[in-house]
């Protein structure tokens, strides 16, 4: 943190303090009792002021959130603590949108360190992963400073884990949630082994090809006595079909409530051989969750006309639908999650040096059950009386886990230079060791009413996916600074380098269950729905003509990859405070950014198969090696305490995902679209211009006001394809965008009006525009148009009440965002928007006594659904449910 009283002033009085300290602790012991002082405060001044100060005290705009002021609002994880910062979005739960601008123009990093990513379909970090009992603070630069890597958009958020205590400090606290949708749902006795051994060994044995011509002739079979070649190939490829997890029957019951709990201890010592101190943070939680809730998703028609209905209840309605498809669900969702936080530290005079371990299991076990109706290829209850039914089941794991040695210097000796370094190993996984989809036919009376279900003939009638995601990075750099004083000009001099090796493996297998004859009835009991998946039983597969198929593309396609990235970086910087009253920072930064990601594929057994993906010619295209200089800047004028002005420019880059730069295709989970990368997608290049007003007053309160705007040359885009029941989409590259806009952000104490009562929040107004040249645009309606994800507003305010005893706090919470485009229309439709999400959440908190805590929160009271609109009709929607949850914390 840069504060105004220059560095080497710091260090002259702490030299001072060092050689005096003690002979004046020992006078004052023996002369005088120092006299008890009380400081009284709200709890909102009290836990802010710290950082209100750092936010004054940063070089480059930036927002701090605190670990209090996450707990005030009562947000269990970082995603949903940083939604109440000025200009921040939440979307899906997981990714930051900063003034509007996607995931991909924000970046995240842990203690200044970066980290990979588990997420399967984005290269940034899901924040959600990161529980606030680990969170010290959050700080979400939005100007570019060159102490930070340059793939740098919207803004850059710091994850700071908690610090070494002081004195000792331990607590735990449990506590009980319940939702309102959660009445109903469905569970299931999960497989979750993974692919089987016998399949893996299938596969290589087999060449990838599991058909009964292959299977005899790698097999060499031929006729006995009792079964043809073909019988014998059967039962081998019914034996391996047999291994696949088959047994995963619903059951329709109440979710259990939700639960939590946590727990943490730390302390310091001191050590008599140096005379440093030895300190330690240990802290542990586990979070388990349930939500059902029930979806609609749809394709729109192209040609629907005003007063289309919106609902297949008659026949009258699929002849004026309308969509072009719509899919009904009912999902039932179990999320666990487990952390721990280790940290070691040692402080020795002006040195430390602290070693911290963090472990983050995110797990999330979900099934689906859906009916889909197509009026525009005659599937549909009411006309037609048929439905597609299919019933699916997905676990995800996902870990995270991360060393860090860090270290901090000051050295007295040499005018106070100061040096700070640290050595970060991370590792994110992401596994599906289930993934099964089983896929029906129901079929309806004339009164929709049902009457039978069957297995139509064809591939995919059950289908199972096992997926494997491992990212590697090692990450070392360090900072050095030397502050002196010439005359008038108070000067820090900072340098720093930064290196980070990076490797991703990413595979997925997947298997079709296929009945190649007529189709096959399964029941006419309606009862019996939930038992379906359990359908293909030993019986079944031997008395009908059912075979497992390996679904691997050939050659030259590809579903799996491997990429990996290398940056070496290093800077130059200053900060200058002239007469106290101007200040001027900036830098240089330079980045050698090199990568390769290159698609792969389980079908390569051979140096033929190999040279495929792995030639020269797709290595050299799919390879980036690019170096460049960022150029930052910034400009305050002090007044004293009061006010500030800042000014601030930045050049900065945005770099493709690696799933992006590669032709493999993924479903998007925000979209529900199939999305292949492109092998043409380039880097974007970012102006960034800050002006920045804030206000400070004595109690407390503060304003601030801020103006930017972002030029933005290449931006990446999503762009849809030719499709009418379904839409694939991929990437390119616009030729220019624009994002402009205010913000706001105030905290005022209402204790004129009523006693313990304040008011803080923000508001951010802004608009975007990116051109997209009509050669690269796809089947886009609109070339020129917002840029993707971006909301035109966003406010947060909350109400705030501290009682004048300290027992009691209450915080009412609202959150909205303006509607933003998920994806872009095609053939004449209009861009799909997601419409506002007008969250309202209230904490109440007692205080029984120094020790202990008593959390009540209510939230999204409003009892909101999340819904997306395509000319003004509901294509996408999702119910989220009313929770109440209770807590209670303890410290010793």
């Amino acid at each position: 943190m840069k504060t105004r009283f220059r560095a080497n002033k710091i260090s002259l009085a702490v030299g001072a303090c060092l050689l005096t300290g003690a002979v004046l602790a020992q006078e004052q012991q023996n002369d005088a009792a120092m006299e008890e002082v009380v400081a009284t405060a709200s709890r909102l001044q009290g836990t802010a002021a710290a950082v209100i100060e750092e936010r004054k005290n940063q070089a480059f705009v930036a927002d701090i959130l605190g670990a209090d002021q996450i707990s005030r609002t009562g947000d269990s994880d970082a995603a949903a603590a940083l939604r109440r910062v000025t200009g921040l979005t939440l979307v899906d739960g997981k990714f930051i949108y900063v003034r509007g601008l996607g995931e991909r123009y924000s970046s995240a990093r842990l203690n200044g360190a970066s980290i990979p990513s588990p997420d399967l379909t984005r290269n940034v970090i899901p924040l959600d992963i990161f529980p606030s009992n680990v969170i010290e603070s959050l700080s979400v630069q939005k100007a570019y400073s060159p102490n930070m890597p340059a793939a740098f958009g919207g803004g850059n958020v710091d994850i700071r884990t908690k610090s070494l205590p002081s004195e000792f400090v331990a607590g735990f606290q449990v506590g009980i949630e319940g939702n309102s949708s959660n009445s109903d749902g469905y569970t299931y006795d999960r497989d979750d082994s993974g692919i089987p051994d016998s399949l893996k060994t299938g596969i290589l044995h087999y060449r990838g090809d599991f058909s009964l011509r292959n299977i005899i002739e790698r097999d060499a079979l031929s006729a006995t006595e009792t079964q043809t070649a073909a019988q014998q190939a059967r039962a081998i490829n019914n034996g391996l079909l047999q291994s696949l997890p088959r047994d995963m029957q619903l059951k329709d019951e109440s979710l259990d409530p939700n639960y939590s709990g946590q727990a943490y201890i730390g302390n310091s010592f001191e050590e008599d051989w140096f005379g440093g101190t030895i300190g330690f943070l240990a802290s542990v939680a586990y979070d388990n969750k349930w939500l059902f809730t029930e979806r609609r998703n749809s394709v729109v028609s192209a040609d629907f006309e005003e007063g289309c209905a919106q609902d297949l209840a008659t026949s009258e309605d699929v002849n004026n639908s309308c969509y072009d498809s719509l899919v009904e669900q009912e999902v039932t969702t179990q999320n666990e999650r487990l952390n721990g936080l280790f940290s070691v530290g040692y402080r020795w005079k002006t040195h430390s040096v602290s070693y911290n371990k963090i472990y983050l299991e995110d797990n999330e076990d979900e099934s689906e059950i859906s009916i889909a109706q197509n009026p525009s290829q005659n599937i549909t209850i009411a006309a037609d009386g048929v439905a597609d039914y299919s019933q699916a089941f997905t676990y995800e794991e996902r870990k995270l886990e991360v060393d860090q040695f860090r270290g901090q210097h000051t050295f007295l000796d040499l005018w106070g230079a100061g040096l700070d370094w640290h050595y970060t190993q991370s590792e994110a996984t992401t596994d599906i060791p289930l993934e099964a989809t089983f896929n029906f036919s129901n079929n309806y009376d004339d009164n929709g009413n049902y009457v039978s279900t069957k297995v139509n003939g064809g591939n995919g009638q059950a289908e199972f996916g096992f997926v494997e995601m491992d990212d590697h990075m090692k990450n070392w750099g360090g900072n050095v600074n030397l502050p002196f004083t010439v005359g008038r000009f108070e000067i820090e001099l900072k340098g720093g380098w930064d290196f980070i090796d990076r490797a991703r493996y990413y595979t997925t297998s997947s298997f079709f269950v296929n009945n190649s004859g007529a189709p096959i009835g399964i029941t006419d009991n309606e009862s019996d729905l939930l038992n379906l998946p359990s359908y293909i039983t030993n019986g079944f597969i031997a008395e009908n003509n059912v075979l497992v198929a390996f679904n691997e593309p050939e050659a030259p396609e590809a579903d799996d990859y491997l990429a990996a990235q290398k940056t070496d970086a290093g800077y130059g910087a200053f900060d200058i405070f002239y007469d106290n009253t101007w200040r001027i920072s900036g830098g240089v930064r330079y980045e050698a950014f090199k990568q390769v990601a290159l698609e792969s594929s389980s079908l390569i057994f051979s140096a033929e198969d190999q040279d495929v993906f792995f030639n020269e010619d797709n290595i050299q295209k799919r390879t980036i090696n690019d170096d460049d200089t960022y150029l930052a800047l910034s400009l305050t004028y002090l007044s004293g305490d009061d006010y500030q002005l800042r000014f601030g420019y930045g050049e900065t880059v945005v770099r493709p995902d690696l799933r992006e730069v590669v032709p493999v295709g993924y479903y998007d989970p925000l979209t529900d679209i199939r999305t292949t990368g492109s092998t043409t997608l380039v880097s974007s290049t970012l102006k960034n211009y800050d002006m920045r007003y804030e206000l400070y007053s004595d109690n407390g309160d503060n304003l601030a006001l801020s103006l930017f705007y972002k030029d933005i040359t290449n931006p990446i885009e999503t762009v849809l394809r030719v499709g009418d029941s379904a839409y694939t989409a991929t990437f390119t590259n616009g030729s220019e965008a624009e994002v402009y806009g205010v913000e706001a952000e105030w905290l005022y104490d209402l204790s004129w009006a009523a006693d313990g009562f304040f008011t803080s929040g923000n508001i951010t107004l802004s608009d975007s525009e990116v051109t997209i040249d009509a050669a690269d645009a796809g089947s886009l309606t609109n070339t020129t148009k917002r840029m993707n994800g971006h909301s035109k507003y966003v406010a947060n305010f909350q109400l705030g009440y501290d009682s004048a005893n300290g027992e009691h706090g209450g915080t009412l919470v609202y959150n909205v965002f303006g509607e933003r485009i998920l994806a872009s229309g095609i053939n004449g439709r209009d861009d799909a928007y997601e419409q506002p999400f007008n969250s309202l959440d209230l904490i109440y908190s007692y205080y029984p006594n120094f020790n202990s805590k008593i959390t009540l929160k209510l939230k999204n009271l409003l009892d909101e659904k999340q819904e997306v609109t395509q000319s003004g009709v509901v294509v996408r929607s999702r119910e989220m449910g009313q929770t109440i949850s209770l807590a209670y914390k303890y410290e010793f």
